[in-house]
C-alpha cells in the first residue's frame, strides 16, 4: 500500500443485468456487472428529478462466485473496491478507457419480499483469491434490517 493514498469505493445500489461469468485459464472465476446507483437533483424551478449513474463493476476469486450464483437484475447490492482505468487500441487503432470498480467486498441487500432466499457477505483480499471469506447473517440480523426505513 502507498503511503498516503486511498483508493477505495463504496456503492449500494441495483443491478442493471445479470453478472457475466467468466474464467481465467489458471480457473480463476470473473463476474462483470453493472451497478445504477442515482440521486435528486433540483432545478431552475425548483422541480426534483432523478439522475441515474452506472457504475461497471468486476469480481475476482469467490466474489465472482458468489455474484454469479445470488445476483439478479434489479437486485440490491453493496459494494466495496477499488477503481480501476483500463486503456486499449480498438480496431481503428483509437485509444479507449474503462473505469471500473474492482470488488474486495460485496454484501447483498434487501428484503424477503424481494424474493431473498439468503443473503451473504463476502470478502476477497486480492485479484488472486489468496484470503478469502464468506459469512451467513444470522436470522435475527435478516430481521433487523427489514425494520431499516430505507
Amino acid at each position: 500500500m502507498s503511503k498516503g493514498t486511498i483508493n477505495k469505493a463504496i456503492i449500494i445500489g441495483r443491478l442493471g443485468q445479470d453478472p457475466e461469468m467468466k474464467y481465467t485459464p489458471s480457473g480463476t472465476a470473473v463476474a462483470n456487472f453493472s451497478v445504477a446507483t442515482n440521486h435528486a437533483i433540483k432545478d431552475q424551478d425548483g422541480n426534483f428529478s432523478d439522475k441515474t449513474e452506472w457504475h461497471r463493476i468486476v469480481a475476482y476469486g469467490r466474489t465472482a462466485e458468489v455474484a454469479g450464483e445470488y445476483l439478479v437484475k434489479g437486485k440490491l447490492v453493496f459494494v466495496e473496491g477499488r477503481i480501476q482505468t483500463r486503456s486499449w487500441e480498438d480496431q481503428n487503432g483509437q485509444k479507449r478507457y474503462m473505469t471500473e470498480i474492482v470488488c474486495s467486498n460485496m454484501q447483498l441487500l434487501g428484503s424477503k419480499n424481494e424474493g431473498d432466499a439468503t443473503s451473504a457477505d463476502v470478502n476477497d483480499k486480492d485479484e488472486a483469491g489468496e484470503s478469502q471469506e464468506t459469512e451467513e447473517p444470522s436470522k435475527k440480523q435478516a430481521e433487523e434490517e427489514d425494520d431499516l426505513p430505507f
